[in-house]
């Protein structure tokens, strides 16, 4: 069952001092070709395990080298794929959007219902709870999965607002692989939280943001120099 928090409603001031331009946008710089995933691949690809190490790590109930990046990168290529299904729908999406500190933002979702932050977590066959600050995936250790979010939400909007010329609020989302189980016990949690399948409930949203403000948001957040220092 999916959370679902109080809506931001944007506001569209003039802006009172002139809004920085991005140099004219280039090929290597266009995120818009990024696939899924994209940021991840040289790290699963330098500690790639071989064949004979990968089975005796399961033997031994172990993670191999370099799981956990595999893990990501293959939830990022789900999720993904759902959300491509979304452009039809007026959306705009993006993956892997890099960000200073060797980190990458999962996806990014622009369209006429708002700007979503994705933030993706594959936990295969395991259950996940989620409450207010925390998440617990098999009942193990609490995470700070939401706190996460709610701080790339942050981030994109200050970038995406610095850009634009105008506010643009952006909604942090959650979004679990591969898991058996998903129970949100939450009463002020303001990150929503779906599992890959359920991504799909963003479509119909509408009512936020003219085809020219989608437009806009969505040639900044395209624009890899955008996201420098961020």
């Amino acid at each position: 069952m999916a959370a679902t928090p109080h809506r931001l409603t944007p506001h569209h001031p003039t802006p009172h001092h002139p809004t920085p331009l991005l140099p004219p946008l280039t090929p290597p710089d266009d995120l818009a070709e990024n696939a899924p995933g994209t940021a991840l691949r040289p790290r699963t690809d330098e500690s790639a395990a071989g064949p004979v190490t990968r089975a005796l790590a399961r033997i031994l109930g172990r993670p191999a080298d370099g799981d956990s990046w595999r893990r990501g990168a293959e939830g990022g290529r789900r999720v993904g794929a759902e959300l491509d299904r979304l452009r039809r729908h007026g959306w705009h999406v993006l993956h892997s959007i890099p960000l200073p500190g060797d980190v990458d933002l999962d996806h990014l979702l622009i369209g006429p219902g708002g700007v979503f932050s994705i933030n993706t977590k594959n936990h295969p066959g395991k259950p996940v709870w989620v409450g207010d600050d925390a998440v617990k995936v098999d009942n193990g250790d609490p995470r700070p999965y939401a706190r996460t979010s709610r701080s790339e939400a942050e981030r994109v909007q200050r970038v995406l607002g610095h850009y634009c010329g105008f506010p643009v609020p952006v909604e942090p989302v959650l979004v679990f692989v591969g898991i058996t189980d998903l129970k949100v016990e939450a009463t002020q949690l303001k990150v929503r939280v779906y599992r890959e399948r359920e991504v799909s409930a963003l479509a119909p949203l509408t009512g936020i943001w003219t085809p020219a403000q989608v437009t806009r948001i969505h040639s900044v957040a395209r624009h890899r120099r955008a996201w420098l220092e961020a």
